[in-house]
């Protein structure tokens, strides 16, 4: 099963992006965990990567994509894998999407956790971090908005993308992610030639 993780800051993908992994047995990719494991492993493209993270930029397209590459040859990665924070924008699809092509294991679904702004900033306030305060909170959603929106159309127009209601607890949203994960673990049903009677 192979699975992209789409959502707003505040919207609780990381405890169920942690929850799916456990429950279909798949790896959690976070960009942020690669591109750290990445540079501690000190590998060539580590080493390009953290010339950007500790210059506080952010890491070029190319390199990322060569990070995930990697990552995804794993062999935790063969049962499947939930990508968590990328893709981020629409040539980062693109290129994922022509990677997977090539190797002959494309996505099986993108899940959009949604969750209205007010709820998300209702969220993000109550966090007590530095970063979360109103300004920053709204800059933040309004870059996601910006970089995400043309995403969702993407994957919507590839049929793959599946919009998850973000409210409620976190066993009401794992259950509604449930509903449109276990079936892809369903074998598909021979298509039989008998005409029911």
């Amino acid at each position: 099963m192979r699975v992209v993780f789409i959502g707003p800051p505040g919207a609780g993908k990381g405890t169920q992006a942690a929850l799916v992994a456990q429950r279909y047995g798949i790896a959690h990719l976070s960009t942020g965990d690669m591109l750290r494991a990445a540079r501690d492993a000190k590998t060539e493209i580590g080493k390009l990567a953290d010339q950007y993270m500790s210059a506080g930029q952010l890491v070029p397209d190319d390199i990322i994509l060569k990070i995930v590459q990697q990552r995804l040859q794993a062999d935790d990665c063969r049962a499947g894998y939930l990508l968590d924070g990328f893709p981020r924008t629409l040539a980062q699809a693109e290129a994922l999407d022509a990677m997977l092509a090539h190797q002959g294991t494309p996505l099986d679904s993108v899940l959009e956790l949604r969750v209205p702004e007010e709820e998300l900033f209702r969220r993000l306030s109550g966090r007590g971090r530095s970063d979360d305060n109103p300004q920053v909170i709204r800059q933040r959603l309004v870059a996601y908005r910006q970089q995400t929106e043309p995403l969702l159309d993407y994957y919507h127009r590839r049929g793959l993308l599946k919009t998850i209601d973000g409210l409620g607890s976190v066993e009401e949203i794992f259950h509604r992610i449930q509903q449109v994960l276990d079936p892809l673990l369903e074998p598909p049903r021979q298509q039989s030639s008998e005409v029911p009677r």
